[in-house]
């Protein structure tokens, strides 16, 4: 018996040592890998467990492992404790680069993390991603409970959306208030309707706050999207400052003036800066830009002007009206009395007296004056603003005209100059009329230069990639090589008549129509084989030069426009250039090409057999040569640098030996003459 029981106990010696070392290990790592400790400890205690089942038949083993089984039991849920309270510190910097799909996953495993005693899903440590497993379990655990807040993107069609609705109350207050406090039976005749649209621009003033507190900004490219940081930023801005302002409930006071006196509500007009910002957006996004700013521009006019006669009649009602000349008739008389004609007879004033056109009644008083000099100057200062802002509109938007209207003209000089017959004369400037007339007058290239290239290849392919999908050789190349060729391709107008290519000339280009019609025609130019339409392309098999080719490089049909066509044009040496990083497409546009050549029978099979052409190793060899010749230069310019240089170094390594020479045997040293080593020295030079 005693050797039975040594012989289960030594088993149930090293189980106990090696759940010790477990549960050591498995604090040493709490930091780090939590769920790993975790299930280390209900493995554990499944373990302990098991050796509980197989060793009661010995006392001191069941003793040791009830003692082994309390103390994991204690260390497992003291461990529960510390990894439940570390996982609600959030980590500030890792939660700024978790996305939306880390957070699903944290969360779904946090949660699994939480059930005390669960199992481990199935497909634990399988995932292919470990790192950003680990990732997911330390960041965002402060967010997991938080509720989703709304956040507007500022660049949305949803934020222009609400910038259109509260642009319309900040245009109302801006209009209707200095009009109702200058013109009382304005404001009295319509107290309900005024009160009625006053509170709902208040209530859309209230929720424009927390739409400027739910707006997100950018930082380091990244939209920042937590709801505390938005509000911190929002309240550091002078539009919070403006926007608490124009929200006071100044009011109140209503109920000890009365209703009538809506000036008490001139701090709504603080809100100016959403109107401006619903222009700019809509001066970004519209079609019509130049349209939208004379626009813009006139409604400046006419708030300025409408504003002054609303002051105007002000000043008129605090002098008294028909007092003199200056101000507004008196208002007892009929003609003078109705609302209409105080409006309009301010406003007509104001439009003489700041357009400076003049013709109207002088001042007489000293306030009368100082109020029309005050009006001069700022009719000066901002007509002169305005008219000099309407013309450059006016020039930016007949800028193209002018700049295509300079090319003509400087083509028709040239041709006068060098007699070009009427007839071509006639055909060139039918051509730029077709440009003009279709808006084919942008220079692709010019236009977006200032865009970067990723940005460049998308707006290409979005207009040309399914023109090039359209030649056979292209249709199964890499996506890489036809954004390459995208970028390559370039517009070509040609007028009714003109020769595309001739049978015969040297193949350097390959042609997609894009509009237009051509037609392939005998040597007498009239006579059509086939016509050609949109889509259609031509010309693919002479730029791929295949060895072999019957018709080598050269064009084999005659092809003439019937009208004006619009066609795309692709260089052999940007294909080529293309290909040099595409090797492998390059051998499978050659593999089509030579395939189309032999179903048509124009390819020599004999000649394609044979080896590596002549004419291509000569070129290498050429090249080689070249390239050799410019290293021989540059080796020979080293050299000789660095002959001189040696030759520069030996000559201070002699001088400084005389030098030392000369300072080792100096006669202060010895008592001697001091002129006699300045001697030496110039000797020895």
């Amino acid at each position: 018996m005693a050797k039975i029981n040594t012989q289960v106990s030594h088993p149930v010696v090293r189980t106990m040592d090696r759940d010790l070392d477990h549960v050591e290990n498995g604090l040493s790592r709490v930091h780090s890998r939590g769920e790993e400790t975790s299930s280390e400890l209900q493995q554990e205690i499944a373990m302990e467990t098991r050796g509980q089942a197989e060793s009661r038949q010995s006392s001191y083993t069941s003793q040791g492992q009830a003692r082994v089984s309390r103390l994991i039991i204690s260390l497992r849920a003291w461990a529960t404790r510390h990894l439940n309270h570390e996982a609600q510190r959030p980590d500030s910097f890792l939660e700024r680069f978790c996305g939306a799909e880390l957070k699903e996953v944290s969360s779904r495993e946090s949660n699994a993390q939480s059930n005390v005693g669960s199992q481990e899903p199935p497909d634990r440590g399988r995932s292919g991603w470990p790192l950003a497993r680990n990732n997911t379990n330390t960041c965002n655990n402060s967010e997991e409970n938080k509720k989703a807040t709304m956040v507007m993107d500022p660049s949305s069609n949803m934020y222009y959306r609400w910038l259109t609705l509260i642009a319309l109350p900040v245009f109302y207050n801006w209009c209707l208030l200095v009009c109702r406090a200058c013109f009382d039976e304005l404001q009295s005749e319509h107290v309900m309707l005024w009160l009625l649209l006053d509170y709902s621009a208040d209530f859309l003033y209230g929720l424009d706050v927390l739409v400027r507190a739910r707006t997100g900004f950018l930082e380091q490219g990244l939209m920042v999207k937590d709801a505390q940081r938005l509000w911190k930023h929002y309240t550091k801005t002078v539009h919070f400052k403006l926007d608490i302002l124009s929200l006071l409930p100044t009011d109140l006071a209503y109920f000890k003036l009365g209703v009538n006196y809506p000036e008490l509500r001139f701090n709504r007009l603080l809100k100016f800066s959403r109107l401006f910002e619903f222009f700019d957006r809509t001066e970004t996004r519209t079609n019509y830009p130049n349209l939208f700013r004379i626009g813009n521009l006139v409604l400046y006019i006419l708030i300025i002007i409408h504003w002054n006669a609303c002051i105007y009649f002000a000043i008129s009602k605090f002098i008294g009206f028909g007092t003199d000349s200056w101000v507004y008739p008196n208002v007892s008389n009929p003609e003078y009395g109705r609302l209409s004609r105080k409006y309009i007879y301010s406003l007509y004033w104001s439009t003489l007296t700041l357009t400076t056109i003049g013709e109207t009644p002088p001042p007489v008083k000293d306030e009368e004056y100082v109020f029309v000099v005050i009006d001069f100057l700022v009719g000066v200062l901002i007509f002169a603003t305005i008219v000099g802002n309407v013309g450059s509109m006016i020039s930016n938007m007949n800028a193209s005209r002018a700049e295509f209207q300079a090319k003509i003209d400087s083509i028709k000089q040239y041709m006068q100059f060098r007699k070009v017959t009427k007839d071509l004369e006639t055909r060139v400037i039918r051509w730029f009329d077709y440009l003009w007339a279709n808006k084919k007058t942008v220079d692709e290239k010019e236009v977006l230069k200032s865009l970067p290239d990723k940005l460049k290849a998308e707006i290409a392919i979005n207009v040309h990639l399914d023109t090039l999908k359209k030649v056979r050789i292209f249709q199964d190349c890499e996506a890489g090589l036809l954004v390459e060729l995208v970028l390559k391709l370039r517009p070509a107008v040609f007028s009714p008549g003109d020769y595309i290519c001739k049978k015969g000339d040297i193949g350097r280009e390959m042609y997609i129509i894009k509009e237009g019609k051509l037609a392939v025609v005998a040597d007498d130019g009239i006579t059509q084989f086939v016509v050609l339409s949109d889509g259609s392309y031509f010309g693919e098999i002479s730029i791929l030069n295949i060895k072999g080719s019957k018709s080598g490089n050269r064009r084999t049909a005659n092809i003439r426009s019937i009208g004006y066509s619009d066609l795309f044009c692709l260089s052999k040496d940007d294909l080529m250039e293309a290909l040099t990083e595409y090797p492998e497409a390059k051998k499978a546009l050659e593999e089509k090409g030579r395939q189309i050549l032999m179903k048509d029978n124009l390819i020599d099979e004999d000649v394609a057999k044979a080896g590596a052409d002549p004419k291509d190793i000569e070129e290498k060899v050429e090249h080689l040569e070249s390239s050799l010749d410019t290293l021989q230069t540059r080796f020979a310019r080293l050299l000789a640098e660095y002959n001189a240089t040696q030759m520069k170094v030996k000559q201070r390594l002699s001088h400084l030996e005389r030098q030392v020479k000369v300072s080792g045997s100096d006669p202060l040293s010895d008592g001697g003459i001091p002129g006699d080593a300045a001697k030496t020295e110039i000797k020895e030079q």
